[in-house]
């Protein structure tokens, strides 16, 4: 399970080395600052993993099943 991660921080590693050409986002009128892209897909990619995780935990919970105790 710990092998997804380890590729993408492998993945996101060498695009960050080939690509550290500063980016902006803009959303409507706003600009963010202007950071290397490799840091802001790695933001992306550990947000993205967080929600993930959070929306996984969440329906489990809701779910109402339970594992029986041993």
């Amino acid at each position: 399970m710990a092998l997804i991660p380890a590729l993408w921080v492998v993945a996101i590693a060498i695009v960050a080395v080939q690509n550290a050409t500063p980016v902006s986002l803009r959303l409507l009128m706003l600009q963010s600052i202007e950071i290397p892209f490799g840091v802001l897909l790695a933001f992306g990619a550990a947000g993205g993993m967080v929600v993930a995780a959070l929306g996984l935990w969440l329906l489990g919970l809701s779910s109402g099943k339970r594992q029986p105790q041993r």
